[in-house]
């Protein structure tokens, strides 16, 4: 189409240059080629090829190059002052013969309709060029105008969803958070009033744990309030370091392993906190579905490597390596999260949680959001494995 545009003027105006001036080369027919090739360039000097094609109309007697020019000059440069100097020259060259000489002022008819015609010739394409460029601006316009509509309907949207969410943040804090705190009274009267120590501490793991779920739940309301923008963070998230502290409130049998690496607290805060609720969601699924069965909670960062030897008690830090750290420091390459159950105890009293069957699917796009994989599935001995790898430089931005 862009070829087609800038080549079928031209041939037109060659096959004008031929039909009136024949095929016998000449002053007129010269001019005339020459018109219709400067067409070629009508986009980029649109003025100059327009003077250019002027002694074609006057020598030549064409029509289509000048006025292709002129359309052009219209479209591409839409000056007052150069389209009414355009419109007077063109009007000029095809109103005053070829040669000079032949002008008779006393044949005023001819003279009159041959002025009538210049004026149309030289009004017509500038016409045309501003309509042809108002209809470009105008679509241009509209598609601004769409674009425009399109994003304020989706901050409405937006706007809507945040007033749901607002809504339902309300709801969860009025039904679930009075529920939590009733729960949390009495078991911080059972604590008071029990005799058997066993039951005071049972209570007191109950209050405790009631206490940890009204944070998280004020957190959880502060996001959804938020609706998804920037907000401070309303409670300290749970990090690495706080995993035995969950194992040991789980009431869980369980073997909690990991390595030096893993307990740096060099990974970045998203790793960590989708660590710790990877391993917090397992500890659910194994009390409600394998009571009684042992547990293993493995964290380490199975990718490593050692940069050289260790370095002397109260040495200065030194950049070392290519990636400027200290001799003997290691980089965490990953961080892995394994939570293995065994088969359940046929005595255990299974505990009758409800549960939704979306865990482990949002176990695993939180997985996949960071830029890490999770795999689940039933072991050989009639367990089951949840296992998630994190990179050392998660991609996720908002909150995990």
């Amino acid at each position: 189409m862009r070829w087609g545009s800038l080549i079928v003027p031209v041939l037109l105006a060659v096959a004008d240059a031929l039909l009136v001036n024949g095929v016998t080369l000449g002053l007129e027919l010269n001019v005339s080629l020459v018109a219709a090739a400067a067409l070629l360039v009508r986009r980029r000097l649109p003025a100059l090829v327009f003077l250019v094609t002027l002694p074609g109309i006057l020598i030549g007697y064409v029509w289509f190059a000048p006025m292709i020019a002129l359309y052009t000059v219209a479209r591409c440069r839409p000056d007052r002052w150069l389209l009414w100097i355009s419109a007077l020259l063109l009007a000029a060259a095809h109103f005053i013969p070829w040669p000079v000489s032949d002008f008779e002022p006393t044949a005023y008819r001819e003279n009159t309709l041959t002025l009538i015609d210049a004026c149309v010739t030289s009004v017509g394409p500038i016409a045309l060029g501003l309509l042809v460029r108002t209809r470009g601006e105008l679509a241009a316009r509209i598609e601004d105008l769409t674009r425009s509509r399109r994003h304020a309907d989706e901050l409405i949207a937006e706007r809507v969803l945040a007033t749901e969410r607002a809504r339902l943040a309300r709801e969860m804090h009025d039904v679930v958070a009075h529920q939590v705190s009733l729960i949390s009274l009495q078991a911080g009267a059972v604590q008071i009033s029990a005799e058997d120590a066993k039951a005071r501490e049972g209570a007191r793991t109950i209050r405790e744990l009631s206490v940890r779920t009204l944070d998280e739940l004020r957190h959880m309301v502060g996001i959804l309030r938020a609706a998804g923008g920037d907000h401070e963070e309303l409670t300290p998230q749970p990090r690495l370091a706080d995993l035995p502290r969950l194992i040991e409130l789980s009431a869980l049998d369980v073997h909690y392993e990991t390595d030096g690496a893993a307990r740096r607290q060099g990974h970045p805060e998203a790793v960590e906190r989708a660590a710790f609720r990877i391993v917090q969601e397992a500890l659910t699924n194994v009390r409600k579905h394998a009571p009684g069965a042992r547990v293993t909670v493995r964290v380490d960062a199975p990718e490593t490597e050692d940069t050289g030897a260790p370095e002397a008690p109260g040495a200065p830090e030194t950049p070392g390596g290519a990636g400027g750290r200290a001799p003997g420091e290691e980089e965490t390459r990953g961080l892995r999260i394994e939570v293995r159950n065994g088969p359940p105890d046929a005595s255990a009293v299974a505990p009758g949680l409800p549960s939704g069957g979306h865990g482990l699917v949002g176990l695993r796009e939180r997985a996949q959001l960071l830029g890490g994989t999770l795999e689940a599935g039933p072991t050989e001995e009639g367990g089951f494995v949840v296992r998630a790898d994190f990179p050392k430089t998660p991609r996720a931005t908002g909150p995990s």
